[in-house]
């Protein structure tokens, strides 16, 4: 059992590393503000997900492990958030522009 719970919180954090890195590719690959954005807000949520759950099911459950998840409800709720801020600002500066 021990290690079908470590395969899987492996999986779980190399499958976070993925989204992480496919972020930062879409920052450096895309052309404007609002893609990139798009793309670095929705990966590195799912990949700081993927890695926090990971580490979760490695520790089982811990006092670490419900900070831990407190900390991605966190995430979850700021990034997303911060996001539509950002997206609405930089479309308002559009508008004034023209």
């Amino acid at each position: 059992m021990s290690i079908l719970r470590d395969l899987l919180s492996l999986m779980f954090m190399v499958g976070g590393l993925f989204f992480f890195f496919v972020g930062t590719v879409g920052l450096i690959r895309l052309p404007d503000v609002l893609t990139r954005m798009h793309a670095t807000t929705k990966c590195d949520t799912l990949g700081a997900g993927l890695i926090v759950l990971g580490v979760v099911l490695y520790l089982g459950f811990t006092l670490a492990s419900v900070k831990a998840l407190l900390i991605l409800a966190f995430i979850w709720l700021t990034n997303p958030t911060a996001a539509h801020i950002i997206a609405k600002a930089v479309v308002q500066k559009d508008k004034e522009t023209l």
